[in-house]
């Protein structure tokens, strides 16, 4: 902490949230979620938990005319076991809608996993302090997204002026549920997920429920979107529930239309877009499950691969191309009734000549310039005068 400054700490209260759904107190600080407390108490799913605490989306907002803002938090790092290190998470700093400034935090608790063993192992440390200085004395609207893909607690925030929380305006609320790819993957920033990168060019305000590895069409993860108020809603089905290998044909085109239903209990006209997997070749016609590349890990690099045998499909097991199809169907279907539902293939979000130029690295996950590309595609066709997110859409 820097002594020159005469410092105000403002209590981080949930009006200076948004992006998450509960704001756990605990023995420091606040731990923002991004499910509320009772869909949490319905899954043991060690995955969910660290996801969902992970705060894709969240972000601090307030106006000030501060000239330095200091965050004291305490990150959770995440170390796998034979795989290459993970650089600190990324605090992004957006004064009057510009990106201005990027911070890591290099303190905090270790959770060192080991992915053939099924062990987790949780190592204290210091909390962290991010610190973003010579911003102007003028009045200003601040963002202070935190890291996508790391567990924050937040425990102290010190600015050298008062800071106010920032009054709805008016902008519509878009709610998204997606796999790890929604929740930001292997994105450079927060506010370049693809979902971020969409939601800027679409002028919207994101609630993100990207969930690494658990968009599993879970009826409290649906109950908890049922519950949020959302202008716009969009579910992106598939990946997950092929490389988890958890249901098959049978079981999931009632859990799709159930899930659905769920939504359409509390949002009954909101236009809601289904969208598809994007295209992954090791997945597309092979089924899950998903397993890293032993070979690949002893050369100290990440990749998947899948294990399924394709001739498995013809006993209902999932596929990519499976799964657009029935999604393709299901959306037709359920449209005739409800003219506010929409589909979009994920293909055309990225596609077979996307991955021929920019290949997912480790076969799952799409890089940094591809979650810019599928986010200004995601934009241009959701939030076109004639897409499903504008703001008077033709039905």
């Amino acid at each position: 902490m820097n002594s020159d400054h005469r410092w105000i700490t403002t209590p981080l209260t949930a009006d200076l949230l948004r992006g998450a759904l509960d704001l756990e107190r605990t023995e420091r600080g606040v731990l923002p979620h991004r499910l509320p407390a009772r869909a949490r108490a319905q899954s043991d799913d060690g995955q969910l938990a660290m996801a969902e605490s992970q705060p894709s989306g969240v972000r601090l907002v307030f106006r000030t005319r501060a000239t330095v803002v200091e965050l004291d938090t305490l990150p959770t790092k995440r170390v796998y076991a034979g795989a290459p290190p993970r650089p600190d998470g990324v605090y992004d700093l957006v004064v009057d809608g510009r990106l201005t400034g990027q911070a890591g935090a290099s303190g905090g608790d270790t959770l060192t996993i080991d992915m053939v063993a099924g062990t987790a192992e949780h190592r204290a440390g210091p909390i962290a302090t991010v610190r973003f200085a010579g911003l102007g004395g003028g009045d200003k609207h601040v963002e202070l997204w935190l890291p996508h893909n790391e567990t924050t607690e937040l425990i102290a925030l010190r600015t050298d002026a008062p800071v106010e929380p920032v009054p709805d305006h008016g902008r519509r609320v878009w709610l998204h549920h997606g796999s790890s790819i929604s929740h930001g993957s292997d994105a450079g920033s927060p506010t370049a997920t693809w979902p971020a990168v969409a939601a800027a060019l679409g002028g919207v305000e994101l609630v993100n429920l990207g969930l690494g590895g658990s968009a599993l069409l879970d009826p409290f993860t649906a109950r908890a979107m049922r519950d949020t108020p959302a202008d716009l809603i969009s579910v992106k089905i598939g990946i997950n529930l092929v490389n988890t290998d958890v249901m098959r044909l049978r079981a999931f085109t009632p859990a799709v239309h159930g899930f659905l239903d769920t939504l359409r209990d509390g949002h009954p006209t909101t236009p809601l877009l289904v969208v598809s997997p994007l295209h992954c070749p090791i997945h597309e016609d092979t089924p899950g499950p998903a397993a890293f590349d032993t070979a690949a890990l002893a050369t100290g690099r990440l990749r998947f691969r899948a294990t399924g045998d394709p001739a498995e499909r013809a006993n209902g097991k999932l596929t990519l191309r499976v799964i657009r199809e029935e999604l393709a169907r299901i959306a037709e279907r359920r449209a005739a009734d409800d003219p506010h539902l929409h589909f979009l293939d994920g293909q055309a979000l990225y596609g077979a000549a996307d991955y021929s130029e920019l290949p997912l690295p480790d076969e799952l996950h799409p890089d940094a310039a591809s979650h810019r590309r599928i986010g200004e595609r995601f934009a241009a066709l959701a939030f076109a005068p004639d897409g499903p997110f504008a703001l008077c859409p033709t039905l």
